[in-house]
């Protein structure tokens, strides 16, 4: 009997520094339900905890006061494969912050005061799956180049937010694209729309609720009407419409067919009157020689 007394100490004394080493590693104010998950949402923090494992995947820090991430942050947790910051304070990501999480498979920053996304924010986090952008009302401006090297996002969000234009080329540069979400932003039906509107009619298949669940502003009186009420048509005059390079192109062949204009009258002009000249002096002699 004696034994198994020992035995059953000896093994609730290794269980209790397990716990122990568990609690150390684990912030104070966090949870750490298993050995590879904090849970610190809805601590009232202001920035991001101390202490966090170094083997750690899933770190939740919704529905706290965090405004900034440091663009270092991410080099230590080379495990880190979940990583949710929805509904803090963030206003901006500085580029090259998530270049180095190239575990990550899902992010989420909505619910946050983002204004921009700009190109080099993601780095090319290519194990991407899974993107979370809506309910940010400031953001109004997405590169083109956002979204560059995340040839394995699958799922992508930008419900909700101030957009009222987008880049064709910020989603047609997505090869694994499944699901996106764009309802409830403020998008404008002017010819920068055109080009977006072909691609979602295009791609209607990949819009939860499709083109019936997104709406435009008219240009004229700004009067809010479905996707499905509008055709390519619509954009009619778009296709008629000048680019930058082409207004620039007509004003370089202006000035250049006015300066040869020019050149040739000054040409023609000089021609005259050398011929005028050399008239007048035949003449004179011609005079000269009957006298």
């Amino acid at each position: 009997m004696l034994p198994c007394v020992c035995w059953l100490q000896l093994i609730l004394i290794l269980l209790s520094c397990v716990l122990r080493t568990r609690g150390q590693n684990c912030p104070a104010t966090c949870l750490c339900p298993d050995p590879h998950t904090v849970d610190c949402s809805g601590r009232g923090l202001t920035r991001l905890p101390d202490e966090i494992p170094l083997d750690v995947r899933r770190l939740l820090l919704a529905d706290n006061w965090i405004p900034r991430i440091p663009s270092d942050f991410l080099v230590l947790y080379s495990d880190l494969v979940y990583l949710d910051l929805r509904n803090n304070s963030l206003s901006h990501i500085e580029p090259g912050t998530l270049s180095t999480s190239s575990r990550l498979v899902f992010l989420d920053l909505g619910s946050n005061n983002l204004t921009e996304i700009p190109k080099g924010t993601f780095g090319e986090s290519r194990s991407l799956i899974k993107l979370r952008l809506g309910n940010n009302p400031y953001l109004s401006m997405v590169n083109e180049d956002a979204f560059l090297g995340l040839t394995s996002l699958r799922e992508l969000e930008l419900e909700r937010n101030a957009l009222s234009t987008l880049k064709v080329g910020a989603l047609s540069q997505l090869p694994s694209l499944r699901v996106v979400r764009l309802e409830g932003n403020p998008w404008v039906c002017n010819c920068n729309f055109a080009n977006l509107f072909t691609w979602l009619m295009e791609n209607s298949h990949k819009l939860p609720n499709g083109v019936e669940g997104m709406e435009c502003s008219l240009p004229m009186d700004g009067r809010r009407v479905s996707l499905t009420q509008l055709s390519k048509d619509s954009f009619r005059e778009c296709q008629a419409t000048l680019t930058l390079t082409d207004l620039l192109i007509i004003i370089f062949s202006g000035i250049s067919v006015s300066v040869v204009a020019i050149m040739t009258s000054f040409f023609l002009a000089s021609t005259v009157h050398c011929f005028q000249r050399w008239s007048k002096g035949t003449k004179g002699d011609e005079e000269e020689s009957e006298e």
